[in-house]
């Protein structure tokens, strides 16, 4: 049974999130429900609104835990900083970027993190969307634009959108599962919003190693889609296993300090616990604070 402090969480994420949208439809829209349900939702009825099946939906995709805990806080590594001036930069200047690199350093994090604090920004997870149709209609539902109907319908709505709102960023996380189809059709949206919407394509060794392969092959589309996203493979970690050791250390320092309650932190000891993991660290935060 979902509680009321649980949808009471969700309306207070509904109302931070109506920032990054230019009206209430347009994120009724991208929250799966309509005008009036997400009207009475934010003046605070709970009861007889939408199912909660809804209401879990809503709340996993603003990112609210079904038990309230501590708010993990964002701290300035050097992942965070690099990508949040990467992205900032990228939607100044309507343009694109591909990031490759080792997985568990906060790249996921500090997308979703921009996209709170940044308008007309939306984030998403190319592994839950891999093909063309589930792509595009996931980025048309994240902007607020119709997604359901005929395919060609929605891809006609996203593109005019895209090139009418202000300064939009799409970023593509774990794009290295979008099947082939899908990065052509990526190719296609990216040439209808040239120097309008900017692009920022992410994911671990395996992105870089695929898109590669497929250079050398000489694949139909493959040189395209690199030179729209920056015709390099860019990265934040070190090299070599006693730099990234160094690298992960400071990471780690730097997030547990902003999130462990524990005034006398002992980091090499966390360190050696979690194995430089932020993923483990959150475990472990959770456990000690």
């Amino acid at each position: 049974m979902i509680t009321t402090e649980f949808k009471q969480r969700v309306i207070e994420a509904i109302k931070a999130d109506l920032i990054n949208y230019p009206s209430a439809s347009k994120q009724a829209v991208a929250l799966g429900i309509n005008s009036s349900q997400l009207s009475r939702i934010s003046k605070g009825e709970t009861e007889r609104v939408i199912s909660d099946a809804n209401w879990l939906s809503i709340g996993r995709r603003l990112n609210v835990p079904v038990v309230e805990m501590a708010v993990w806080q964002a701290a300035k590594t050097p992942t965070f900083e690099f990508i949040y001036d990467q992205l900032t930069a990228c939607k100044k200047n309507s343009v694109s970027a591909l990031l490759c690199d080792a997985a568990d350093i906060g790249k996921t994090f500090t997308a979703k993190y921009f996209v709170k604090e940044n308008r007309n920004a939306v984030y998403i997870d190319c592994s839950q969307v891999k093909s063309k149709q589930k792509l595009i209609r996931k980025i048309a539902q994240e902007f607020g634009v119709r997604h359901t109907g005929r395919y060609a319908d929605v891809y006609a709505d996203l593109v005019y959108y895209l090139q009418s709102v202000e300064k939009p960023i799409v970023i593509l996380d774990e794009a290295g599962d979008l099947d082939y189809p899908a990065f052509l059709e990526l190719k296609a949206l990216w040439n209808a919003t040239e120097e309008l919407c900017a692009w920022y394509m992410m994911g671990a060794d395996g992105l870089k190693a695929k898109i590669q392969s497929n250079l050398d092959r000489k694949k139909v589309g493959y040189t395209e889609i690199f030179s729209r996203f920056g015709s390099s493979f860019q990265k934040i970690s070190p090299d070599g296993k006693e730099n990234s050791n160094e690298f992960k250390k400071l990471q780690m320092a730097l997030v547990a300090k902003a999130n462990l309650k524990d005034a006398n932190l002992n980091l090499q000891t966390i360190y050696t616990k979690t194995g430089g993991s932020l993923r483990k660290l959150s475990a472990y935060a959770k456990r000690e604070n």
